[in-house]
């Protein structure tokens, strides 16, 4: 269900910046670097509050 819900915001901006004819802020490539460093800090978050949790108890 979330990559449905995913998949319907991004049409939505894609649609939102045709609309507008507004071009993308970064090229492609640039934006899928960005890209792979959000899903690195979400998955690096849950693990260093496990880790200060270790450390405080």
């Amino acid at each position: 269900m979330s990559y449905l819900i995913s998949l319907a915001i991004g049409l939505g901006v894609g649609l939102l910046y045709g609309a507008l004819d507004f071009r993308s802020p970064a090229p492609p490539a640039i934006a899928l670097v960005g890209l792979l460093g959000m899903l690195a800090g979400e998955k690096v978050w849950p693990m260093g509050r496990q880790l200060v949790a270790g450390w405080i108890s």
